[in-house]
């Protein structure tokens, strides 16, 4: 069995300026599956770059308000909100709350830096 905090997951800045604390990735671990799994936060008023991933994406919103963006789409988003972003889509997110912006992450297979676009 695997049990992982996110307070004991260091924090990391990634790319696209999200606060993330990457709970679970296929290739670090003795554990079988394709997927990463990672807690991000965006600060009041803030957003993330404009970044591109070449593997599909989900948010799940926890907490807090904002607006997706994917592609020429953009729909209002807030706890409870799960989002599908496809492969090589243009994304970010900007907080629109008073709080922060606290969402989970899935990127499969498991996101790597290297397969990230950010700009």
């Amino acid at each position: 069995m695997l049990v992982k905090r996110l307070k004991d997951c260091g924090r990391f800045i990634s790319g696209d300026k999200a606060v993330l604390r990457e709970l679970l990735h296929a290739g670090k671990g003795d554990f079988e599956f394709r997927y990463s799994l990672a807690h991000a936060l965006v600060g009041r008023g803030k957003s993330t770059l404009p970044h591109s991933l070449k593997n599909s994406e989900v948010y799940y919103i926890i907490s807090g308000r904002g607006v997706m963006h994917i592609g020429s789409e953009s729909k209002r988003v807030s706890a409870g909100c799960a989002v599908y972003i496809p492969p090589g889509e243009v994304q970010y997110i900007r907080n629109t709350g008073s709080n922060k912006l606290e969402f989970i992450c899935i990127v499969d297979p498991a996101w790597e830096p290297e397969d990230e676009t950010v700009g």
